[in-house]
């Protein structure tokens, strides 16, 4: 028995005190309308309404029973609507991940973006490398994400790809460092500062390949992804590191700091990403936060759309300096 339906048939009959009106209000014919409360009647075992040939009475058993059917009848529609918001993306909950390289700045431009749009939602934001985040959307235990290309995004849907050119981090008494741009031939021998390759291994070979194919190769590779540890090592071993300038220490860029971020010349490196997440799970809470995500890379972190090129056919980068 579709229970809800023949609630509707009571209340209206009830409220109305005439089939044929209850009827019309309901949008369908007097016959099936009679048919449902008299199955009603039967399912309850209780007599709802006396009928004669001029009017409907409800009983008293039916008076005490409508004031039940006008309450599920509130909790179905409120149970609906609640149903249409997690449906639409409005409630519940999101789990998301961006990657380490993303400045501050941009982390909170996208959360005020997204917040701005799905006040009910609630948002589980984590920080996880490129290879953690494929992980985790593969298993479904991520909702949607922002990864770096390349990588293999069998079973995704992406995003708008975006680019933010990198440049070099490096101590503020060396020649390199009071120049406008730097040449990437002019880093050659020098230790190079990197994301550990489990992170994400095709961008770690692209960008050393990119780099060998500008002109410098390392004199070895150094790991490490947080800002303050990386500025350690570039002050403390003379090494340089590739970053985007949006990912750069705060107020690095003046030439008065103790490490400053250049511009490269000669074929320099970027970073690309965009949204992902698996298919068919892309809902309206995971492309707000997709587009939130593109938003604030644009306009935070001065991404820009990738132009599509030939793609690279990588050696592995050990290849290159060993």
């Amino acid at each position: 028995m579709d229970l809800v339906r023949h609630l509707e048939c009571f209340v209206a009959v009830a409220e109305e005190s005439h089939f044929g009106r209850a009827a019309a209000r309901l949008g369908m014919a007097q016959p099936p309308l009679s048919q449902r409360v008299q199955r009603l009647e039967r399912e309850l075992g209780v007599r709802l309404f006396e009928r004669t040939s001029r009017q409907v009475r409800i009983t008293e058993a039916g008076t005490l029973l409508l004031a039940e059917a006008r309450e599920v009848l509130s909790r179905t529609e409120s149970f609906l609507a609640a149903a249409r918001r997690v449906r639409d993306g409005e409630t519940g909950l999101l789990r998301a991940a961006l990657p380490p390289d993303l400045s501050g700045e941009t982390v909170a431009a996208l959360l005020a973006d997204f917040g701005g749009r799905h006040a009910g939602l609630e948002l589980e934001l984590h920080e996880l490398s490129t290879a953690q985040q494929l992980d985790r959307l593969s298993a479904h235990d991520l909702d949607v994400g922002v990864v770096h290309h390349p990588c293999d995004v069998t079973g995704l849907e992406l995003g708008p790809v975006l680019r933010r050119e990198m440049g070099v981090l490096l101590p503020a008494g060396t020649a390199a460092a009071a120049l406008d741009e730097v040449p990437l031939p002019s880093l050659s021998g020098r230790d190079l500062i990197l994301f550990p390759r489990t992170a994400a291994p095709a961008l770690y070979d692209e960008l050393l390949t990119t780099c060998a194919r500008g002109g410098f190769t390392p004199g070895a590779v150094r790991h490490g992804q947080g800002t303050s540890f990386v500025k350690g090592l570039v002050l403390s071993s003379g090494a340089v590191a590739l970053c985007p300038r949006d990912a750069a220490p705060a107020g690095q860029g003046d030439g008065e700091a103790d490490v400053v971020w250049r511009p490269l010349t000669g074929g320099a490196p970027a970073l690309r990403h965009s949204a992902a997440w698996p298919k068919g799970r892309g809902d309206a809470a995971v492309q707000a936060f997709a587009e939130a995500a593109t938003h604030a890379l644009r306009t935070a972190a001065g991404a820009v759309p990738d132009v599509p090129a030939r793609p690279l056919h990588l050696r592995p980068a050990s290849e290159y300096w060993l």
